[in-house]
């Protein structure tokens, strides 16, 4: 079986749980979903008819995103790149 590396759907459903009452309450939205390693990215339309997006990072891609704006360390984490 073939490891999967990204997941994508165009919609997204979600359920959740009302506090007061506990009834349960699911919906499905035109909400654009991809996710990854590095975390997830929920993509659709304000009302206005904008696009909008929120982007919501894994540990491993706040790491990577730290480490390309220079906040990272100032050694190689592999050890195969250093001078």
């Amino acid at each position: 079986m073939e490891k999967i590396k990204e997941i994508r759907a165009q919609q997204v459903t979600v359920e959740v749980k009302d506090i007061a009452t506990g009834q349960v309450f699911r919906r499905t939205l035109p909400i654009e979903y991809v996710e990854n390693a590095h975390g997830l990215r929920l993509m659709g339309e304000n009302a206005s008819g904008e696009p909008v997006s929120m982007v919501f990072y894994s540990s491993a891609g706040l790491a990577r995103l730290k480490d390309m704006t220079g906040g990272g360390a100032d050694e190689d984490p592999c050890g195969g790149h250093s001078h």
